[in-house]
């Protein structure tokens, strides 16, 4: 008989995540992951004015903060026939950028990296040698002997000091870990270089959007105005910073990251062939460069692979209300015409209908309903959404920049293109997507910059603002690319106000329960063959989902120690 593990909570993610899985033979048999939180911010949207929904949205998360407010400033924008002038499209696409390169470099070193870095191996490293490997593969001023001597002593007075903080409860000396004890010291070196790397790009938010985690954003526009000689505008002295901190972020994403990234994933080959997942991948696209409404100007293509076939992109309209749908067979959800026909967002619902146990108890029931997150298909397919389905999807369609960079990562680790469909493929695509980000991000740096040489200073349009030129009703769907993967929002305006409003995120399509035909979704089916040498200590688990990087959220339930329930918070 299979063994049943459990790993609940979840860590080093955003959100509550428990993942169920059945052991036999030292092989992962069958698996179930279950969101363990309710996010009902669709119910406190309805009724409210649509210009303020991104305010709302973009609280559901407070790591993919900026990508929700866009979505949903587009949705408004697509419901009302409104354009934004180009410049408030750079803007946008700056932010975009930004927040990638920080949640990509953010995700590698503090979420993921210890579930390949032994960071108790790293005390034995000899600096000298770690020093020489750190030279060997990049031109990183910070590698010096001593540098890297310094740091390991500030790991041992760490340790020694018995307050390990987030490293307490890592599985350190686990079977599963490779690296020599010098590649160890500088992923925990570069951790720690990372954390205050971070806060440095994110400022480009603060300047663009007034604060950050949650930007300020604009239906019809950008919320800053250009003035280069103005003190409170966007002037020379703003967007020199821009620019500094847009080089900084290259600098360490080329010199820094991919170095790690190539450095580690050599001794973990053989996770090139475990945690492939659905085989689909869906990716809506983003980063306009001739206005929103033409997709073919996208930098990141759209499009859907099913089977793994590159040779073929497949065109997706996320308004046709046949194409995506949501189900609710295994999801503590109810639709008032039943639960097992999926329904297309625009009429969508969001009625709660908790079934399941009371914390804490063994297992979940995964023969009725198991999670708070309903499950997205897209023409009845699961499909897989991130940094993997955009890289794939570019790729296939021929993209210079991803072609380029994906074929030289796979030639310096000598692997075929197959071994993207895996869990180091996915934390790969990742980084190789940072790469292309950071260069990408620079040349719309450039172009905001000519618009302005030009006398250009538009960046806002407020011709559809007043609810008096609205419909009497509107419907709308705003797509973009959360880091995570691809993310929409979908409205419905009746008499200037919401009617309805659903959000299907990144994580809904990667982490949901099976559908009502029991086809399991990317996480449970990305699970099936892994290994697990130690079920005390599943770290190969953890591996796979953080491979995703998973997001889950907003409104929290909240139990005793004694697994009573005390209150239900809601943040926003």
């Amino acid at each position: 008989m299979p063994k049943r593990i459990v790993v609940d909570p979840i860590t080093r993610i955003e959100g509550h995540l428990r993942v169920e899985a059945e052991v036999k033979n030292g092989k992962i048999v069958d698996a179930y992951s279950s969101g363990t939180m309710v996010r009902g911010i669709e119910l406190i949207l309805k009724g409210r004015d649509p210009r303020d929904a991104w305010a709302f949205t973009e609280r559901v998360c407070g790591v993919c903060t900026t990508v929700h407010a866009l979505a949903s400033v587009r949705t408004v924008e697509n419901a009302l026939d409104i354009k934004i002038p180009p410049n408030a499209e750079l803007v946008r696409n700056l932010m975009f950028c930004a927040q990638y390169m920080q949640d990509h470099v953010v995700h590698f070193y503090h979420l993921h990296a210890l579930d390949w870095v032994d960071v108790v191996s790293a005390l034995s490293a000899d600096p000298n040698k770690t020093s020489a490997i750190a030279q060997s593969i990049s031109d990183w001023p910070r590698s010096s002997p001593k540098y890297f001597g310094d740091v390991q002593k500030r790991l041992a007075n760490f340790v020694e000091s018995g307050q390990l903080g987030i490293f307490a409860n890592g599985y350190w000396g686990h079977p599963a870990y490779k690296l020599p004890p010098e590649v160890n010291l500088i992923g925990v070196t570069h951790y720690l270089e990372a954390l205050e790397w971070q806060k440095e790009v994110i400022k480009i938010h603060t300047i663009l959007g007034g604060k950050n985690p949650h930007p300020n954003y604009l239906v019809g526009g950008a919320p800053c105005s250009i003035n280069i000689n103005e003190a409170n505008a966007l002037n020379m002295e703003r967007l020199a910073i821009i620019h500094q901190k847009l080089v900084e972020a290259k600098q360490f994403i080329d010199e820094v990251y991919i170095p790690d990234l190539l450095a580690i994933a050599p001794y973990y080959l053989d996770w090139a062939g475990i945690g492939g997942g659905v085989s689909n991948y869906l990716a809506y696209g983003d980063l306009p460069t001739n206005g929103y409404s033409d997709v073919s100007s996208f930098k990141l293509p759209r499009g859907v692979i099913l089977n793994r076939d590159l040779s073929k992109v497949i065109e997706i309209d996320p308004t046709d209300e046949e194409q995506i749908k949501e189900y609710i067979a295994h999801s503590w959800y109810d639709y008032s015409d039943g639960n097992k026909a999926g329904k297309h967002p625009w009429s969508g619902e969001t009625k709660l209908n908790y079934t399941g146990p009371k914390p804490p108890y063994e297992h979940l029931n995964v023969d009725s309903k198991y999670s708070w997150l309903k499950t997205p298909r897209w023409n009845n397919h699961a499909m897989e959404v991130g940094p993997l389905s955009r890289m794939l999807v570019a790729y296939a369609k021929g993209d210079k920049d991803v072609v380029g960079l994906v074929d030289t990562v796979l030639t310096k680790l000598n692997a075929p293109v197959e071994a993207l469909f895996s869990t180091l493929g996915r934390t790969a695509a990742r980084g190789i997507e940072s790469a292309v980000i950071a260069n990408w991000a620079l040349g719309f740096y450039d172009q905001l910059i000519a618009n302005i040489k030009n006398g250009d200073s538009r960046m806002s349009n407020m011709e559809k603002w007043e609810p008096s030129t609205w419909p009497k009703e509107a419907k709308g769907v705003g797509l973009t690319e959360a880091p995570r993967g691809a993310l929409a929002h979908w409205i419905v305006i009746k008499d200037e106000k919401i009617d309805n409003y659903q959000l299907v995120v990144p994580t809904t399509w990667n982490a949901s329960p099976r559908d009502s035909e029991g086809k399991r979704s990317a996480y449970e089916e990305a699970l099936i063959g892994t290994p697990v040498a130690d079920t005390e200590q599943p770290l190969e688990i953890i591996r796979t989902i953080h491979s995703f990087d998973p997001c889950l959220a907003c409104a929290v339930h909240l139990y005793d120690e004694k697994g009573t329930y005390v209150h239900n918070v809601e943040t926003f």
